[in-house]
């Protein structure tokens, strides 16, 4: 058996979800043969609870300068990172020289409204491409992977940081301990450190499968987090739950005693043991509902190509490549799928190549139903394709379950 990458106990698999491309490597044509695959499966280790991948492809073939994902291609993640920023300035940064630094900070949307605000900050990207529009939008970036090495580095030269934020990127770091040793060195005596990652109590209660693929190595709760941030002497302070990314959780971290736990954080780890998201079978029935979910998904396609009813599937996410291999979802079941990102435009879904187009495509001749791969960000989409609904569409969603919209 594998070890757990945080306690080195075997881990248990629980899911295999078959071979699998990589999730954000959307090909062209010249680029099929030499597509890369790997085998998709997630265990959860017994020792420490951390839910994981058994095994995770190079983060150099992962993240690089073809990296497609724009965080400001979002509004609403747009708009949650601006009011997360400001939380963190009021509520965390002295009033003089204060010094924030983001880890996987993209392209910057996180941490623009610091630069705006003149505040000291640095974000640590390791995909040049997204790094590259940071910069572009003047927002002080590093193009390299956060460890250990990188943190004493940037303390000789600019200092510890009042805060050290990661949102949604702790979660894709193979080498924990490093990363969060880095952090330890990082963070300011008094500072915090704020993680936000999907929260793997609610992909359990949504039954969301999809928030599984290469780029997500670990799947946290509140306690396998407290395990790991207590190796390196720090403590998780307060958790906030947050609405992002079908279900994310925020913890506050400081250093061991410097701060009072948040009567929040023992009512949490009390209730994640009251639910049994760590019991065998927890995991088993889990698995028993993607089976179901893809069973009745893969009916509904097939009903409607026997119909002859045009589905486009609708936003070319990472979510998606689970999704689309895992089931079986071909080019004839799903005629296209349309993405605002210009970057996988005249791309190919990874694995089953199915074209992905402009969404000026899909407004042009509305499909008749619309498989909605960003389902996390449902309200958004809905509220913004009103048109789609008028002209006679539906949307098909599959998260928690399967339905017609």
């Amino acid at each position: 058996m594998p070890a757990c990458r945080v306690c080195h106990s075997p881990v248990e698999p629980f899911i295999d979800f078959g071979r699998m491309p990589l999730a954000n490597a959307f090909p062209t044509p010249d680029q099929f043969a030499g597509e890369y695959f790997f085998e998709l499966i997630a265990g959860y280790c017994p020792g420490c609870t951390l839910v994981q991948l058994v095994n995770q492809p190079q983060r150099e073939r992962m993240f690089n300068d073809r990296y497609p994902f724009f965080s400001s291609s979002s509004v609403r993640m747009a708009s949650h990172f601006r009011q997360l920023a400001r939380e963190v300035a009021e509520s965390y940064l002295p009033a003089r020289d204060a010094f924030v630094v983001e880890i996987g900070s993209n392209d910057g949307t996180l941490l623009l409204p610091f630069a705006e605000a003149g505040i000291r900050h640095l974000g640590v990207e390791p995909s040049t491409s997204v790094a590259q529009a940071a910069e572009d939008r003047s927002v002080r970036t590093v193009s390299r992977f956060f460890d250990a090495s990188l943190a004493k580095q940037i303390v000789a030269e600019q200092g510890q940081a009042h805060a050290v934020i990661a949102a949604n990127a702790l979660s894709h770091i193979d080498n924990l301990h490093s990363v969060v040793a880095g952090i330890k060195l990082l963070l300011a005596p008094g500072g915090v450190c704020v993680i936000e990652d999907p929260y793997w109590g609610d992909v359990v209660e949504q039954t969301a499968f999809d928030q599984i693929y290469d780029e997500h190595a670990s799947y946290f709760t509140l306690s396998s987090v407290s395990y790991l941030f207590a190796q390196h002497d720090l403590a998780i302070v307060d958790v906030v739950p947050q609405a992002v990314h079908g279900g994310s959780l925020r913890y506050l971290i400081g250093h061991a005693g410097r701060r009072p736990v948040a009567e929040g954080v023992t009512q949490l780890l009390a209730k994640e043991q009251t639910i049994g998201l760590h019991r065998p079978e927890t995991f088993a029935a889990f698995r028993d509902r993607v089976s179901a979910t893809g069973a009745a998904l893969m009916a509904l396609l097939e009903t409607l190509k026997r119909q002859r009813q045009r589905v486009v599937g609708y936003g070319a996410t990472s979510k998606s490549t689970t999704t689309i291999n895992h089931f079986g979802i071909t080019p004839g079941l799903v005629e296209f799928i349309s993405d605002t990102t210009p970057a996988k435009q005249g791309t190919f879904s990874p694995g089953a190549h199915i074209p992905v187009r402009s969404h000026e495509e899909f407004a042009a001749a509305y499909p008749d139903r619309a498989l909605l791969f960003l389902w996390n960000h449902a309200a958004e989409v809905l509220a913004k394709e009103q048109a789609f609904a008028r002209a006679g569409g539906r949307w098909i969603v599959y998260v928690p379950r399967v339905e017609e919209l």
